[in-house]
């Protein structure tokens, strides 16, 4: 076992959640999405900046998009009731 690995084999710690701000989302949309006349599937929120973009799962994938223009790596779903994280540059959850 590594120092990195996590405890009972589990994937180790995301060092990307140690360095994200405090950011306040922007508005429940996409507006990407609302530009191109679409709708989304599920909304997700850049916990480095506050951007809000629909998911992969949507037609669009503006949030991932997002990511690979601002390297901004881990993204929330706006979901009050989840503790659900991505990210992009680990490709899991965290």
């Amino acid at each position: 076992m590594t120092a990195r690995a996590g405890l009972n084999g589990r994937a180790p710690r995301c060092e990307h959640l140690d360095l994200l701000p405090t950011a306040e989302h922007g508005l429940p949309e996409c507006t990407a999405c609302l530009a191109l006349g679409r709708t989304w599937t599920r909304l997700l929120v850049c916990l480095t900046c506050g951007w809000v973009a629909c998911s992969d799962d949507s037609h669009g994938g503006h949030a991932r998009a997002h990511y690979e223009e601002t390297d901004h790596p881990v993204v929330a779903t706006l979901d009050p009731a989840s503790t659900w994280r991505w990210c992009y540059v680990h490709r899991r959850t965290v």
